[in-house]
């Protein structure tokens, strides 16, 4: 009977030490986090399209299983969120900017045919001027706008895009 004790004991001890030196999850330094934006932060941001007009917002990201997103759903007319209308569009489409949109009210002296080109970027690096390179964005987790070519009355012909189905 002792035996039993004893045996049962060391193979107890045996399964015990094992799960204690099974290696941890291994966890994602914050430098290989470097360049990544926060989902989060991103369902909100304004989406303009390639005339710096604001054609609506992005409501949801679509992903797959795998993980990686699929689309994004822009939220587009509307006042507060009332009458909004929902498209999806896919997510390769869109780029992403990190620096301001200019705005109509600059005193911008150059007439609008000959603008400057979009500074759109689809990572996380800036474009721009050297005075835009000089000024450092106070969040590196997020970009701020979304750019998608296409007008209001572009999107208010897409399908509308439905949860339910």
């Amino acid at each position: 009977m002792l035996l039993k004790y004893i045996t049962a004991g060391v193979v107890g001890s045996a399964l015990l030490a094992t799960a204690a030196f099974a290696e941890p999850p291994a966890a994602i330094s914050q430098s290989d986090l470097h360049g990544t934006w926060r989902a989060s932060k991103v369902v909100g941001l304004s989406v303009y399209n390639d005339n710096n007009e604001k054609i609506g917002a992005i409501n949801d990201l679509l992903m797959d299983k795998g993980g990686s997103i699929k689309a994004a759903v822009i939220g587009v007319g509307g006042f507060l969120g009332v009458g909004e209308r929902l498209v999806a569009v896919s997510f390769d489409k869109m780029k992403f900017s990190d620096e301001p949109v200019s705005s109509a009210t600059a005193s911008n002296t150059s007439p609008p045919g000959n603008r400057p080109p979009s500074t759109t970027t689809t990572g996380s690096a800036t474009t721009g001027s050297p005075s835009s390179a000089n000024a450092s964005k106070s969040n590196p987790w997020y970009p701020d706008h979304a750019v998608f070519n296409a007008s209001k009355d572009d999107l208010n012909k897409m399908a509308e895009f439905k949860y339910s189905e």
